[in-house]
Parts: structure tokens; C-alpha cells; sequence
């Protein structure tokens, strides 16, 4: 860092030969190389080979998003009646933790015993009371273990001394083709809902079905075949899921599959909601990882978590995290090729 500090990267590797590096800064999935049918390697995830690429970049890619990820409307929330007062770093809104959120932080490290089938490293952040306006400190943990299923699961635990606001979420584009754009992928969302949204991306409160309109994703599609309905606004998607889930325990939210390479993603929760990002404002500006161009649509994000602005829609899933609590979530991505 411009700082002198120092920021570790840690790579990950099981039986298979499948490779994930993560590093310090942000808790970010910097790379992940899955083989496809042929068992060629590619990595299949958007990032940069310098640190200094990840601490001057406006965008997301791969860190651990919060204290809130996504958005909250006007950067405002009341919590037993009080109103906090949040950055409104997208619009007129405060999108993924503000200013400085997670994923600009440089979190603590340590190695976790390995055993036959799994490597993991544990990511530890203290975000004190009132950073970026949230109450409350949070100590936040983050693990991410390999398996060799070739599977990899993202495991957040949480604690607080006051109520406060918590919605955790990895913030990876995907890419299962390694390069070009993510059009001819074919996605299954496991929603039968979505939580319609305003001109700035806030939900109006309302849960609609999918059935009948360019988000059902209910039985697989190419991502490609509708897009158009959604270019004018948001510029393609960027949407908010209800899953079929209880949310208790890890549940199928999602499968991805290029049908090129043959690589399948599938992706387990237990989060009750899924947002669909297709790497709308990407636009060539930035060059990834081996010098790979990242076009419009050149990735898509699928984070679980809990609706966007749920602090505000009391009948949306709760993001309160209260003393005494422990805030539990997974997800797991699995990596195929039938």
C-alpha cells in the first residue's frame, strides 16, 4: 500500500488442479481456474494482477461487500428510532458499505488446518463503531475453503456489541468462457419472484413473478436472449431474486453453464435473495489478469444475500444484527463439466 503496508495473497490449490487465490485487501477473489471439458485451465473470474489495480479501481471485483451490500435508499435508515446518516456513494444512494466499505479494507489472515479434502483461509475485520455511519463494532469473519470437488464455499460469521445493519455478499464477475462476454452463457435462477426497483435501482417494496417477462430464469436461458428488453434501463441486468428457499440451510440458488468450454458453475445459499449483475457498465476500460479486455457484458455477478434496502421494508427478510447474535451465511460455487 502507498502506506508501507504490507498485503498478503494466498493461494489455494486441491487435487484437481483447481487454483484460488485471495488476498488481504478487501478479502478479494483475485483469481480462480476451473478446467473446461477438455481440461484446458482458464480463470473465470474478473480481476488485476497489481494491488495497486484493486485500491484504485472504482468498480467491484471480488471482494467481500458490506458492512451492507447493495443499496440503501437516500443513504438513510432509522434503527429503534434513531436515523443514521450513510455516504450516498451511487446517486442519491449508498451502494456496498459506502466510501470505504469492506472491500477497501485490509483484513487480517491466517492459514486453517487442511485436511484431506479442503484448504481454507480465515479473514477477520473490526469495523468500529460509527465507520462509515453504521452503529455499532462488528467483528467480521470470512472463510474461504477448497474443496476437492472443486468447489469452493465462502463461510461469514458476524458479531456486534449494537443493533446494527448487516447484509454480507462476495462481489465476483464470472466469466466461465475466461475472456469475450457473457451472452451466450445459460442461466437457471431458482426465483419464481423479483423485487421490482425505481429509476435508481430501489425496490418499490413490491415482490412480482418472474413468469411471462425477460427474468424468468426459471428453466435455462441464454442470458442473451432477452438482455434487450432491459439496455434502455438498467442497461441490462441488474435485479434483485426472491429464491425458493427457506433460507435456513444451504439451497440450489443458481447454475451457470458455457457451452463452449463445457464449465458449469452451480451455486448453493442461504441467503434469501440473489442479485444478478450482467456486467453492464463494463466497457473496455480495464485490463484484467494476463491482459484480458473486460467489455460490456465481458462478466456477470450472482451474489446471495438479502434484498437490497431491506433496512427500510420492514416485510423484507430482517438485516438487523442485534448483541447476543451471531449473523451466519454460506455459499458455495461448484465447478463442472458434464
Amino acid at each position: 500500500m502507498t502506506n508501507g503496508l504490507e498485503v498478503k495473497i494466498f493461494t489455494l490449490t486441491n487435487s484437481k488442479g483447481m487454483v484460488v487465490k485471495v488476498t488481504e485487501y478487501g478479502a478479494t477473489l483475485t483469481e480462480l481456474w476451473v478446467p473446461d471439458r477438455h481440461g484446458k485451465f482458464a480463470d473465470v473470474v474478473l480481476g488485476f494482477d497489481r494491488l495497486d489495480e484493486y485500491v484504485n479501481r472504482p468498480s467491484y471485483f471480488g471482494p467481500i461487500v458490506g458492512r451492507v451490500a447493495n443499496r440503501i435508499a437516500q443513504g438513510r435508515f432509522t434503527l429503534d428510532g434513531k436515523e443514521y446518516t450513510l455516504a450516498k456513494n451511487n446517486g442519491p444512494n449508498h451502494l456496498h458499505g459506502g466510501v470505504k466499505g469492506f472491500d477497501k479494507r485490509v483484513w487480517k489472515s491466517r492459514p486453517l488446518p487442511a485436511t484431506a479434502n479442503e484448504v481454507a483461509i480465515e479473514f477477520t475485520y473490526t469495523s468500529p463503531d460509527g465507520e462509515e455511519g453504521y452503529p455499532g463494532t462488528l467483528n467480521v469473519t470470512v472463510v474461504y475453503t477448497l474443496t476437492d470437488a472443486n468447489e469452493l464455499r465462502l463461510d461469514y460469521t458476524a458479531t456486534t456489541d449494537e443493533a446494527t445493519p448487516i447484509n454480507l455478499s462476495n462481489h465476483s464477475f464470472f466469466n466461465l468462457a475466461g475472456s469475450s462476454n457473457i451472452l451466450g452463457h445459460v442461466l437457471t435462477i431458482n426465483a419464481d419472484r423479483y423485487t421490482p426497483v425505481d429509476k435508481t435501482l430501489i425496490p418499490t417494496g413490491e415482490i412480482f413473478p418472474v413468469k411471462d417477462t425477460g427474468l424468468d430464469f426459471t428453466k435455462p436461458r441464454r442470458i442473451g436472449e432477452r438482455i434487450d428488453e432491459f439496455r434502455s434501463f438498467p442497461g441490462g441486468y441488474d435485479h434483485n431474486f426472491v429464491l425458493n428457499s427457506s433460507g435456513r440451510k444451504l439451497t440450489f440458488c443458481a447454475r451457470v453453464e458455457d457451452p463452449n468450454s463445457g464449465r458449469v458453475m452451480e451455486i448453493s445459499t442461504t441467503e434469501p435473495g440473489l442479485q444478478f449483475f450482467s456486467g453492464n457498465r463494463l466497457d473496455g476500460r480495464f485490463t484484467g489478469v494476463g491482459g484480458v479486455e473486460y467489455i460490456q457484458y465481458g462478466g456477470l455477478c450472482l451474489e446471495p444475500q438479502h434484498f437490497p434496502d431491506s433496512i427500510n421494508h420492514p416485510d423484507f427478510p430482517n438485516t438487523v444484527l442485534r448483541p447476543g447474535g451471531t449473523f451466519k451465511s454460506a455459499t458455495a460455487y461448484k465447478f463442472t463439466t458434464p
